[in-house]
């Protein structure tokens, strides 16, 4: 007897429908192949990769260093949030180039306008469009980089995956495409700050091999005011003197350094985060992870929790003066088992030297042939204290979609009190009005 098979063909995008007479019924020896009409239900969906963050609150980032400009598309907002463009300027501001000495000289204003999504003055629930044009480029001072694949940059990389890029400024693997970034985070800092008393506030901590002591900045009580008192953006003023020393120094030798950022997060609602696959901490590192120039990431203890034993690294419990539960100690950095428990969420990035330096360099070109590279483009000496703002943004993203998924899941049925509490904050209206304000 002969043996049968069937197997089924779909379409893959443009491609002609198969259900054609020729290939209807293939047989030959004791195969036969049936090839079935596509069920018109059925759907083969793509997603677009790399540019896109978020499920519930959803971001779409777009645009080159050097192009027309740079913006955001945000899905998901919630309805009848207060929002304006001043909202949003103020961390377009904080990340703005040219502001100091210690950043790259190139001076753009980063005005940004909304094009859709609110209307008299609150959001409406629809796509948010935030756009940023560009004022300052300078595509000739690239031309030498055309062809030279400059040293740590993502040159080659981009070549070897798409077989073209953008030349002028990296294009989107440009620390301005961050702009994307803190726009969707002001919004998303906006709705932690209303809903829930969420601030999430981020500072240096570290210049090449200017570290602040552990414990200088008290994390209950420091203030975005004392982090923006210096260039650096360390609240240390005695620590913030010492890396402004640092970054001048290599500055005038036309080199650059990297450090560490340090993030904390007040007043984190509790259960926060999916196990397995989509815990907190999980979800903090991709996003932080993705900014240009971050190359390490660590939360509560981090590596230094591998010296310690388990008696002198683990929170023990105790119930405070309001009744709730909380750590004696927070080496988790606020969350356990992948679920925020209500302490200060802490943790530090670590961002390598900007590759981008005014010393000659060897490199090689398209063509395969050896170089060198002298870059003669604005250089930044420093890119940590810029990358302050960008750290906030990212990590505003990830709570408010984990807060978004809490909501939707967990919050759908009234909770349990013996064992929950409200995300939200249980404001009269006056105070409501001020968080708003």
């Amino acid at each position: 007897m002969a043996a049968s098979s069937s197997i089924t063909a779909k379409p893959f995008l443009g491609a002609t429908n198969p259900n054609s007479s020729y290939i209807q019924r293939l047989s030959f020896s004791s195969l036969c192949v049936a090839i079935k009409p596509r069920r018109s239900h059925e759907k083969f969906q793509i997603q677009a990769a790399g540019s896109s963050f978020g499920n519930y609150f959803r971001v779409t980032t777009f645009g080159e260093s050097h192009g027309g400009g740079l913006g955001c598309v945000v899905d998901g907002c919630p309805p009848r949030i207060p929002l304006s463009e001043a909202d949003l300027q103020a961390d377009l501001d904080r990340r703005r180039l040219g502001q100091t000495r210690i950043t790259t000289p190139r001076t753009e204003t980063d005005i940004c306008r909304i094009y859709s999504g609110v209307s008299q003055g609150l959001t409406i629930g629809t796509p948010i469009h935030v756009f940023v044009r560009n004022t300052d480029e300078r595509g000739d001072d690239y031309k030498e980089m055309s062809i030279a694949y400059r040293p740590s940059h993502a040159d080659f990389t981009y070549d070897s995956k798409y077989g073209i890029r953008e030349v002028q400024g990296g294009g989107r693997s440009s620390a301005r495409e961050t702009i994307g970034r803190v726009i969707p985070g002001a919004i998303a800092k906006k709705i932690l700050k209303q809903f829930s008393g969420t601030e999430i506030l981020a500072y240096v901590s570290q210049v090449h091999q200017v570290v602040i002591p552990d414990g200088s900045v008290d994390h209950d009580t420091v203030t975005l005011d004392q982090i923006e008192s210096s260039m650096v953006r360390c609240p240390n003023p005695e620590y913030a003197e010492k890396m402004m020393v640092a970054i001048d120094d290599v500055r005038t030798r036309g080199d650059s350094i990297g450090g560490v950022v340090t993030c904390i997060v007040r007043n984190a609602p509790r259960g926060l985060g999916s196990p397995v696959f989509d815990k907190l901490e999980a979800e903090l590192a991709k996003a932080l992870m993705s900014i240009p120039a971050i190359k390490g990431f660590e939360i509560g203890s981090g590596f230094a929790g591998t010296f310690l034993t388990g008696s002198e690294h683990n929170d023990e419990f105790f119930t405070d003066e309001h009744g709730r539960i909380r750590t004696r100690t927070n080496r988790s950095g606020g969350i356990q088992g992948g679920i925020s428990n209500g302490e200060i969420i802490n943790m530090r990035v670590a961002l390598k030297p900007t590759a981008t330096i005014a010393k000659k360099q060897r490199a090689v070109t398209r063509y395969k042939q050896e170089t060198e590279l002298s870059a003669r483009v604005r250089h930044n000496p420093c890119v940590v204290p810029r990358a302050v703002p960008v750290v906030e943004a990212m990590v505003a993203l990830v709570l408010v979609d984990q807060l978004m998924a809490q909501h939707a899941q967990c919050n759908l049925f009234p909770i349990n009190p013996e064992l929950q509490e409200p995300m939200s904050l249980n404001l009269s209206e006056p105070e409501l009005a001020f968080v708003q304000a």
